[in-house]
């Protein structure tokens, strides 16, 4: 039997995934400058590119990943993705595969742990180790958002995500993190009981929202739980997996049960090399950050993002819808 000790607390060994990388990284720029399988008129691979690096970078730190996808086409004028409802949505599967595949790269050990441990603990009928405990804490955390998510999807979609509501939930959530942040750790992952798991899996769902920040938002429910705040960050990252996963596996057979439409092919394949690639980065950049450091960075940055898109509206430089 596996003991709790399985769930690491270190970042697995990434020597020669650094040069595999390195070489992934280099194709995909190669590629985008070919202009290969893209329409100048639709989606170009440079726009594409500049969107997966924005989902790798914005998924995994506590800043809204939805939110910036939206604000990226807003700031420069891309409206190919705004009047192509269902493009977009295809599109975005692709940006969250890439992120799914890093995230599920990086803590291989670790999900191949849980998923063991849960299969166990169903074959035996029992629940008796930490492992086993965190396991079945990250499905029943995962069934909220999964409800809200089928529920409220088409909300979303109509009623949310315009640039100043984004700038909104960036703010109302960064003071969320900050006073989360002051709770000092004092549990453990494997401590959680089935109250929390539900609590977490609510909150989880308020991501729904562009903005708010799913990671951000479990970030702040896993530290006020008293999870140290590495903790707190592969909390995060575990029920990551399996919503998004489902969201993918769902989003992609309805989206694209015909196939890429013309001309996407090759922002489809920049999109979800790019985010695969610097989701990888941004993981193994935060958690070695916050070995020494507290989110206060990611609180300021939330702040100053929220009031630059504010002044850009007020000003008028920019539509507060999009």
């Amino acid at each position: 039997m596996q003991s709790d000790a399985t769930i690491s607390r270190r970042p697995p060994r990434v020597h020669a995934g650094v040069l595999a990388l390195g070489a992934i990284a280099v194709a995909t720029v190669v590629i985008a400058a070919a202009g290969y399988g893209s329409d100048p008129k639709k989606l170009t691979d440079w726009q594409a590119l500049a969107l997966g690096v924005t989902q790798g970078l914005t998924e995994f730190l506590p800043i809204s990943s939805s939110g910036h996808l939206i604000l990226v086409p807003w700031l420069f004028n891309w409206h190919y993705l705004e009047n192509h409802a269902d493009f977009n949505k295809t599109f975005d599967v692709s940006l969250h595969l890439g992120t799914l595949i890093a995230v599920l790269a990086y803590f291989r050990l670790d999900a191949i742990a849980l998923a063991g441990a849960w299969f166990r603990s169903i074959g035996k009928r029992a629940i008796e180790t930490g492992e086993e405990r965190l396991a079945w804490f990250v499905v029943v955390a995962t069934v909220p958002a999964a409800i809200v998510g089928a529920a409220g999807e088409s909300f979303v979609e109509e009623k949310l995500g315009q640039p100043y509501q984004i700038a909104i939930f960036l703010a109302v959530f960064a003071i969320v993190l900050w006073w989360a942040d002051k709770t000092p750790a004092t549990r453990k992952m494997e401590e959680f009981d089935l109250r929390t798991a539900i609590g977490v899996g609510i909150a989880q769902a308020l991501a729904l929202a562009p903005g708010v920040s799913r990671s951000g938002i479990t970030i702040s429910a896993g530290r006020y739980l008293g999870l140290s705040r590495d903790d707190a960050a592969r909390f995060s990252f575990f029920l990551y997996a399996p919503v998004v996963a489902g969201a993918v596996v769902f989003k992609g057979v309805k989206d694209l049960h015909g196939g890429f439409p013309p001309g996407t092919t090759g922002p489809f394949l920049v999109g979800t090399l790019t985010s695969m690639v610097v989701g990888l980065v941004s993981i193994w950049a935060l958690l070695n950050y916050l070995r020494r450091n507290n989110y206060n960075v990611f609180v300021l940055y939330r702040l100053v993002a929220a009031a630059a898109v504010l002044i850009l509206i007020a000003t008028g430089v920019q539509s507060a819808h999009f």
